[in-house]
């Protein structure tokens, strides 16, 4: 250990959380809390430099402790060609900031007085939720930029923005829901879904080509994200990996790798820039891991599959009234799959007789587990599940070798639809925010409000945890895994906190309770998912057989899969002679010229290094709390370091602010 440096701002009641993979810019580490504060630290020593706070910024929320646990997984740098002016862009909520990096102020100049207002320029007002998890891209003069939105009907666009660095100003913007007269227009049968429809956003980062000035970027699915018959067709550029022009915007390429999501399956993290040699021929290539574990690799300049992909036929029958799944999906011939692609009986977790017959008894509550089955009121297992197979902490690729190192979870979750309940509006207060409950919140939190693990938590007895200032700020504010639903009015809020607390009716509620339901929008939908379910044993463990957890290496030259190793464990499964699982895995790998792989994300609290030829552990270290983060690394007077953000707060890990380094001797 070389340092450790704690922002001393968690916390652990409200499982705050902290997934900032830092960057270095001459000596300087730039990273955020779990407050969302932005830290610079001298890199060699962890000494602090600055701190600047948000909430110093925005006096409307300053003393709110709830107001920043929002998530931001990295900031980005930018500097004039005399380096005389030097620039920190990072997001806290709806807000991106421009910060000295010299000063950690706020440069007044920009934007609003030091920020963008993310929920602006997009083409419509926008209500509902809008953030900044993952940081943009710098090409040249220009900040490139996505946006976490909310993935319901009511979901802002998620179009791709590049804003000028020195002003602040929009430089431009490409819609990722066509609008009339832009390619992929005509390939929406409702030619209105540019005016309603939201998401189709990129939330998990993009990548630049600078010599070629091409920006790539992945998008989600469109809102909702399980019911899919008020978007008829292929949804256009949702699921898509885009090509673009840095400079202008400019539509240059796009692949589908999903037609017609219905199973939540955004591509979730930034892609690669690679080159390869194939044939004899030399690629510059763009490599792209998915939720589902694929990848998906691609010439850079004009989108051709660098692999055969076939549109192979997958379900549509059983599929819900109104829905028009798409028959075909594209599946790569290679490279191979770095995950498990199906769910049986067979594979249902054996720790024990007992655990394996209550499991499977649970499995076959659900019906389908074929990939792609559209969602239906019988269920269907996702596997990967939602949160993947490849997530947010990306990939990471040798360029010698041209082998690449995924940390890949494999926790099925069940996806089963519901009716959407019907308005229980009974001019009673309980009944009016049972509606509003049913509207925003059941689909995370269940009918019943028991809710699904620790990301989802239960809402049942609340009461005797959050006064109603509290859970007001939360729904403001959202956190963590929740967003800001300040969309929801004044008079419906009322009702929601009366329902979820058991506040008693007052007098002054009648106004509220004389409340007709709100009428019907394009947007309203009759089914939606009854709660995000992991399978999970009653101790918390995965339902499936193991491994839960892996580190895999995949040869883009071959498409050859060359290891899978557990990583991650449970002490008290390895003392009865279970052999090491792995865990669920929040954060990506790093991989050395030193031959290293180096990776936390597991829900051990340890940061390891593997030998990037055979897969084989070689060092490991225990840290303060879970590293769910991708870890960086970098040299400062000759000597190499590694950090990693120590941050928790996920899956039931306990929360934490700190940054931990370490070195060789």
């Amino acid at each position: 250990m070389a340092w450790t440096y704690s922002s001393k701002d968690k916390d652990s009641a409200n499982r705050s959380q902290n997934q900032c993979n830092p960057i270095v810019v001459d000596g300087i580490l730039y990273a955020t809390s779990p407050k969302l504060k932005l830290l610079a630290l001298d890199a060699a020593t962890g000494e602090q430099k600055w701190v600047f706070d948000p909430a110093s910024q925005d006096t409307s929320k300053k003393g709110d402790p709830m107001a920043y646990y929002k998530v931001c997984r990295g900031v980005v740098y930018w500097q004039d060609k005399n380096g005389d002016n030097k620039r920190i862009f990072y997001s806290v909520g709806q807000k991106t900031f421009a910060i000295d990096a010299e000063n950690g102020q706020p440069v007044m100049s920009f934007g609003k007085g030091g920020y963008l207002d993310l929920t602006e320029d997009l083409g419509r007002k926008v209500n509902s939720y809008v953030s900044g998890t993952t940081p943009g891209v710098i090409y040249k003069d220009l900040l490139i930029i996505g946006a976490r939105v909310d993935e319901s009907e009511d979901a802002a666009p998620g179009h791709i923005r590049a804003y000028d660095v020195i002003t602040g100003k929009l430089r431009w913007i490409f819609h990722t829901i066509p609008e009339p007269g832009e390619f992929g227009f005509k390939t929406w049968p409702d030619s209105a879904a540019w005016k309603h429809l939201g998401s189709a956003n990129n939330w998990s980062g993009m990548a630049v080509d600078e010599k070629r000035g091409i920006v790539y970027v992945p998008t989600g699915s469109v809102g909702g994200d399980f019911y899919g018959g008020h978007r008829k067709g292929p949804d256009l550029f949702a699921n898509c990996l885009l090509a673009l022009d840095a400079a202008t915007g400019k539509y240059i390429w796009h692949y589908q790798v999903v037609h017609h999501d219905m199973w939540d399956r955004d591509l979730p993290a930034n892609p690669n820039l690679v080159t390869l040699k194939i044939n004899g021929k030399t690629i510059d290539a763009v490599a792209q891991i998915t939720k589902h574990g694929f990848i998906f690799v691609f010439d850079r300049t004009n989108g051709k599959p660098v692999f055969p992909v076939e549109e192979k036929p997958v379900p549509t029958a059983n599929a819900l009234p109104g829905e028009e799944p798409w028959p075909t999906q594209p599946i790569p011939s290679l490279p191979q799959p770095f995950a498990r692609q199906h769910f049986g009986p067979e594979d249902v977790t054996d720790i024990s007789p007992e655990t394996h017959k209550d499991m499977l008894e649970k499995y076959n509550k659900v019906k389908y587990n074929t990939l792609f089955t559209p969602p239906s009121k019988d269920g269907d297992w996702i596997l990967p599940g939602f949160d993947g197979g490849g997530e947010w902490g990306g990939a990471a690729v040798d360029p010698d070798t041209k082998i690449m190192y995924i940390s890949n979870s494999e926790m099925p979750w069940a996806q089963v639809m519901i009716d959407v309940p019907k308005n229980t509006y009974d001019h009673t207060l309980q009944g009016t925010g049972h509606a509003i409950y049913n509207k925003y919140c059941i689909a995370c939190h269940g009918a019943g409000l028991k809710g699904n693990g620790t990301s989802y938590p239960s809402l049942v007895n609340i009461d005797k945890k959050y006064n109603e200032t509290q859970v007001s700020q939360i729904i403001a504010n959202g956190r963590n895994m929740m967003p800001s639903f300040k969309q929801i009015p004044a008079d419906e809020k009322k009702a929601l906190l009366a329902f979820v607390l058991k506040l008693p009716e007052k007098a002054s509620d009648a106004k509220v309770m004389a409340k007709e339901p709100p009428s019907a929008t394009v947007n309203d939908v009759p089914y939606m998912m009854n709660g995000y379910k992991r399978f999970a044993d009653k101790d918390g463990y995965p339902g499936i057989k193991p491994p839960w957890g892996t580190l895999d290496a995949v040869d883009l030259t071959s498409g050859k899969l060359l290891w899978k190793v557990p990583l991650g464990e449970y002490p008290e499964l390895t003392k009865k002679g279970i052999p090491i699982t792995g865990t669920e895995l929040y954060g990506g790998p790093l991989v050395t010229k030193g031959g290293l792989v180096f990776v936390a994300a597991t829900k051990d609290e340890k940061i390891r290094a593997f030998d990037k030829k055979t897969g084989k552990q070689v060092w490991e270290a225990k840290l303060p709390a879970a590293g769910y983060a991708t870890p960086s690394t970098y040299s400062v007077d000759g000597k190499q370091y590694v950090v990693i953000t120590c941050g928790g707060g996920k899956i039931g890990s306990k929360s934490g602010d700190s940054y931990v380094c370490f070195a060789l001797p």
